[in-house]
């Protein structure tokens, strides 16, 4: 069913807000960031949050990550995200469960190899990868000792072994490989029982591999171009996904914000530690 009949050039980057119990989202085409009922607009792309507290937002714009004050909408930047690259903007990013915050830039014309991900967590901003077109399904394992992540234009999502404190200990391995196929893989998100929720642009639904990734389930939805998962609602049992509308012909059906009821209980989102 739709969620919320908001129209999104280009969905991104939903959050189910665990302490206000609410839904936040992203057009970062649009320029803004939504909730039920009410919608910020910025002065640059902004794409994906993690939340700090009830009323505080980690947001990542195209230039730097921002501290973002939902009761008075105030924006206070936090660290430069690739401020000398004027052609880039962010994309897919998550927090981890040692309080770290991933994040994705790429360039604002899908250049290639123009991006990278980087990770901010206590004060501290590092470039992990690079280069990267389209970063993408950001999410970790609800043990903290795996993240998951994907180059859209490679079809491929990758996983890597985390240290205590959150940060790569080994290099990528390839967990999901959809070259030779239609299948593109968007943002993602991990369910408790470790299962990776990855939503397939082009595709109309979000595909659940077990972690040795073998498929699932899937779930579909009428948006063509699905482009992030999130687990919410009451007892984080509901499946959220943004779409996009950019590029195809207006349809009633694109770019807005859907949700599932599934049998699987999410993770909560983690908190990001400044």
């Amino acid at each position: 069913m739709i969620y919320d009949d908001t129209c999104c050039t280009l969905g991104e980057g939903p959050l189910w807000h665990p302490t206000r119990k609410e839904l936040f989202w992203f057009d970062i085409i649009g320029k803004k960031l939504h909730r039920k009922g009410q919608s910020w607009t910025f002065s640059s792309y902004v794409s994906a949050a993690g939340w700090i507290d009830q009323d505080s937002l980690l947001i990542a714009s195209d230039k730097a990550l921002h501290r973002f004050d939902i009761t008075t909408g105030a924006s206070e930047i936090i660290t430069p995200l690739e401020a000398h690259l004027p052609a880039n903007r962010s994309n897919d990013g998550r927090a981890d469960p040692q309080g770290g915050f991933w994040i994705g830039t790429m360039g604002v014309h899908l250049e290639k190899d123009s991006g990278a991900i980087y990770r901010y967590y206590r004060g501290e901003l590092r470039q992990l990868y690079a280069p990267i077109t389209i970063p993408n399904a950001i999410s970790f394992a609800p043990d903290g000792q795996t993240a998951y992540f994907a180059d859209t234009a490679k079809k491929t999502i990758w996983r890597v072994r985390l240290d205590a404190d959150g940060w790569p200990q080994t290099d990528p391995e390839v967990h999901i490989d959809l070259t030779g196929t239609n299948l593109n893989p968007d943002g993602a998100v991990v369910d408790s029982a470790g299962n990776l929720w990855n939503a397939q642009w082009g595709a109309s639904r979000v595909a659940c591999y077990a972690p040795d990734a073998t498929l699932l389930t899937t779930v579909g939805f009428p948006a063509l171009q699905t482009s992030c998962p999130a687990f919410g609602g009451p007892d984080l049992t509901t499946l959220y996904c943004t779409s996009a509308a950019e590029g195809l012909p207006q349809d009633d059906d694109q770019g807005r914000v859907y949700a599932a009821q599934t049998e699987t209980t999410g993770q909560p989102e983690h908190r990001v530690i400044l």
